[in-house]
């Protein structure tokens, strides 16, 4: 988990990127919050994970904004930006969390789920390896681009 300023401030935007960095594709999401957190943009904090847990509830309840970014073999050949809820139960059914239980889980154990988006990057490359495919390369340009606008509003 990587932390562009202190934990004990609020951040203004929280920009969490996960996936897996030995998956091709699947690791764009941490990527994206690697150049966002080179950015040092104002009130914006960063968190690299290679999935969501439970202690990222706290840094999310702490939040104004939060953008979660992740990979999406299931999208359509574009970037997708969809706000978000959350979900009905903070319950969870596996090891990892998906964003809608994340932010119900930094409701009812924090007492506030932020105002949240869900941005995901078209991926077609799945293998082991590093790099990113033509797709997922787009798509990781314009999500940075995407990011930058939601924190200029």
């Amino acid at each position: 988990m990587s932390k562009k300023e202190s934990p004990s401030e609020t951040a203004r935007f929280l920009v969490i990127g996960y996936g897996n960095l030995l998956r091709c594709d699947d690791g764009v999401g941490p990527r994206v919050a690697e150049v966002v957190e080179a950015l040092r943009l104002p009130g914006v904090h960063t968190l690299i994970s290679q999935q969501l847990s439970p202690e990222h509830a706290e840094p999310i309840s702490r939040a104004c904004t939060v953008i979660f970014v992740d990979a999406a073999v299931d999208a359509p050949t574009e970037v997708q930006l969809r706000k978000l809820e959350p979900g009905q139960t903070s319950q969870l059914m596996a090891h990892a969390a998906d964003p809608r239980t994340m932010l119900a889980l930094a409701r009812d154990v924090f007492g506030h789920a932020p105002e949240a988006w869900w941005l995901t990057i078209p991926a077609v490359k799945l293998g082991f390896g590093d790099d990113l495919s033509p797709a997922a390369q787009r798509g990781f340009e314009k999500a940075v681009q995407e990011i930058k606008n939601l924190c200029r509003r």
